[in-house]
């Protein structure tokens, strides 16, 4: 397993590429573009993967996402994946000005037409028809080529996750996941999606791990990864995952500090067991013990320290990654299922 970190800039990169870092990743919001920020990668880095996880499958035709990629090739081949999101519904409708209904079926058709752009071969056509996608492109001049990136997809609930073993090459789980989560959900619906495929692909896993800690602070750590726990389980997408534990007290309560803007409150209704079940945080000796702990529960290729983003300054996030640099081989080189 590889230990990556969401891009800490290259002032970080250096030191952490030294200490170990595997993969590097990209995601996308307003005020950053995840292509952009894969470029910024490969620049400044050597041997490490580098990819979006994730990029908004539907903020860019699928020509748009393969021209990127090959691009990018030309400049770390063999390092890069792409990881595609269909982000929620309001995002799509009101932000992206694309239409959101369908995203599970809607994705799976992205997945196969940015992997026509990506697999064609000079001299031929570059075919794919769909419901939602149709090319037919003659492309006369020789720039193309097969590239074998892996495309992964950001799954959260059982459908999507089935749809990511159907037609993906990997998945990238959520912050919030769990032992359970993976084991009892995400790879079982993955195995049923991808029954009656080739029995020897090599399924890929990434997921992201809420990280904070601070051996100078680390109250301070812990109240913010519980902060960034609430702020993801405000959102109703989750309500399964929510039911699958129990938590549907706690998460009542943060929903209704949420709304009154009480971002105090909210942390204070994410229980220790949640916090124990989902975060990293707290000193580094803590948060080693509970990696070596939740071993089983991570992701089997590539698990990358996220630090807290909500209500979290740039100085402070830049600091708790630096402090998950001495996590880096806290976890035994065995992350099968628990």
């Amino acid at each position: 397993m590889l230990f990556g970190m969401p891009w800490p800039g290259r002032d970080v990169a250096r030191e952490a590429e030294q200490a170990g870092v595997g993969a590097f990743c990209a995601g996308e919001f307003v005020d950053h573009d995840a292509y952009l920020t894969v470029a910024d990668i490969v620049a400044n880095t050597e041997h490490a993967l580098a990819g979006p996880a994730i990029a908004y499958a539907f903020a860019r035709t699928p020509y748009a996402h393969a021209t990127a990629l090959r691009q990018l090739h030309a400049q770390a081949p063999g390092r890069l994946f792409l990881g595609l999101g269909s982000a929620a519904f309001k995002i799509n409708r009101d932000w992206l000005g694309v239409p959101g209904e369908r995203p599970v079926a809607r994705i799976a058709e992205t997945v196969g037409a940015v992997r026509a752009w990506l697999h064609a071969e000079n001299g031929e056509r570059v075919r794919y028809s769909g419901e939602f996608y149709g090319i037919d492109a003659d492309v006369r001049a020789p720039v193309l080529g097969r590239l074998d990136i892996p495309v992964l997809l950001a799954a959260f609930n059982s459908g999507m996750a089935a749809t990511a073993g159907r037609v993906a090459d990997g998945v990238v789980g959520h912050g919030l996941f769990t032992a359970s989560w993976w084991n009892d959900v995400v790879r079982p619906s993955v195995a049923r999606g991808a029954s009656g495929g080739d029995p020897e692909a090599r399924f890929l896993e990434h997921g992201w791990i809420i990280t904070a800690v601070d051996d100078a602070a680390p109250e301070r750590a812990v109240a913010d990864a519980r902060r960034m726990i609430a702020f993801y389980l405000t959102v109703k997408t989750y309500d399964p995952y929510v039911a699958h534990h129990g938590w549907e007290g706690p998460v009542a309560e943060l929903r209704t500090a949420f709304r009154a803007g009480d971002t105090d409150a909210m942390a204070r209704a994410v229980t220790d067991e949640m916090v124990a079940e989902i975060a990293v945080c707290g000193t580094t000796a803590e948060a080693k013990d509970t990696l070596a702990r939740r071993a089983g529960s991570l992701p089997r290729d590539v698990g990358y320290f996220a630090p807290p983003s909500f209500l979290v300054g740039h100085k402070r996030r830049a600091a708790y990654g630096r402090a998950a640099l001495a996590l880096i081989g806290a976890v035994p080189d065995v992350t099968e299922p628990a």
